[in-house]
């Protein structure tokens, strides 16, 4: 049973058994993993007063609940993607968890302050400097389940600054991106619950609330988060297309702004490569595969190359079978030769299974008679 908790009577440095919430749904803080001072000066910030947990304080010492990528989370984050990377998977977490917040208390018409946002943003610019292989890898394994929109928000802005730093943006303009990719979706927050978790074929009423949530987003980025146009307009226009067909406003690819270009193909990468409720995520190969089929219809087909060049076909922690018989991970790309990634073995030609970091590293531009048959889901791999 949950317990309310006062926010007067935790401590930075204090853990719990049992997942934190700020209400019935939302996650301050995950099982095992310490508060810090300044989730708690944020929740101050926004006048709250109390969380709740079904848990209790970890003693000092205690084994429970181990912090980091171990702990299994009941919301889906699984440990695998981040390899043990305890730093990377607790800033992915936080920061999706902030995001959350963010939609919930727009789904409830309160007030947002953008300087929330803008610290979400100033730590996803730093994050994806350090370790984009890292995190683009992690979005790739199959292994973040549970979709909800915060975290395909956190996801498309990593992905979209991949492509911008890659199309090398200013830096003022690549903040704006990753705050647009950011909030895309956040006008889903108002729209009504029945019709986002129905099951089935949408009324034609139903399906016009839902297209219309990127007026409402871009409403709410322009008029109440007060961010300028060019902030607002991926919201508005993601869903846009490059010959026209798309919605709100049927707008012809080229009427449509360049970063709105950028995140409509990252959110349908993204979209491809989640697990979805209704059906398994694809894996990174036949999500590119996918765009590459596009054929000038629903994205700018010069942005299109760009994310692909960033991307590479075989993305970075794509796991892929090779000629030789032997499976591995991508671990780096060469925008010029996309089909001959980097690699590190995983599973030799002999069937010797190698750890994370302990697999001979190959790169498949010098090694000519070795190449890529297929890519592999990690899922398959996995039960093997």
């Amino acid at each position: 049973m949950k317990k309310r908790l006062a926010l007067s009577d935790l401590s930075a440095g204090m853990k719990f058994t049992e997942d934190v919430l700020l209400d019935e749904k939302n996650l301050f803080v995950p099982a095992g993993i310490a508060i810090r001072q300044k989730d708690l000066d944020m929740l101050s910030a926004w006048g709250v007063t109390h969380v709740m947990s079904s848990g209790e304080p970890v003693e000092e010492g205690s084994s429970a609940a181990e912090e980091g990528p171990e702990a299994e989370r009941a919301d889906g984050i699984r440990p695998n993607p981040f390899a043990g990377d305890r730093e990377l998977y607790r800033e992915y977490v936080d920061m999706v968890d902030r995001l959350a917040v963010v939609f919930d208390r727009v789904g409830r018409n309160e007030k947002v302050e953008p300087r929330t946002v803008d610290s979400i943003v100033q730590d996803l610019l730093r994050v994806v400097r350090d370790k984009q292989a890292d995190l683009v890898s992690a979005i790739l394994s199959g292994e973040i389940a549970a979709n909800d929109y915060a975290r395909a928000g956190v996801d498309a802005a990593i992905l979209s600054i991949v492509v911008g730093s890659a199309i090398k943006l200013p830096t003022w303009r690549l903040a704006y991106l990753a705050t647009g990719a950011l909030l895309h979706d956040l006008g889903m927050a108002r729209v009504p619950e029945s019709i986002v978790k129905k099951k089935g074929e949408l009324a034609e009423d139903e399906l016009q609330k839902m297209r219309a949530h990127p007026l409402l987003s871009y409403r709410i980025i322009t008029k109440e988060l007060m961010y300028p146009d060019e902030v607002g307009l991926p919201g508005l226009q993601h869903h846009e297309r490059w010959d026209g067909e798309g919605y709100p406003r049927r707008s012809p690819g080229k009427d449509v702004d360049l970063l709105s270009r950028i995140v409509s193909v990252v959110d349908a990468f993204e979209a491809m490569v989640s697990e979805k409720p209704y059906r398994n995520s694809m894996i990174g190969y036949a999500a590119m595969k996918n765009l590459l089929s596009d054929n000038s219809r629903r994205f700018d087909p010069e942005i299109l190359k760009a994310f692909i060049r960033a991307m590479g076909i075989y993305p970075i922690g794509s796991l892929v079978l090779l000629n030789n018989a032997a499976i591995a991970k991508v671990v780096g790309i060469h925008a010029d030769a996309p089909l001959r990634p980097k690699i590190r073995i995983a599973v030799d030609e002999f069937g010797k299974r190698y750890g994370d970091d302990e697999g001979e590293i190959l790169d498949l531009l010098k090694e000519k008679t070795i190449f890529v048959a297929r890519a592999l889901d990690p899922r398959d791999v996995a039960r093997k």
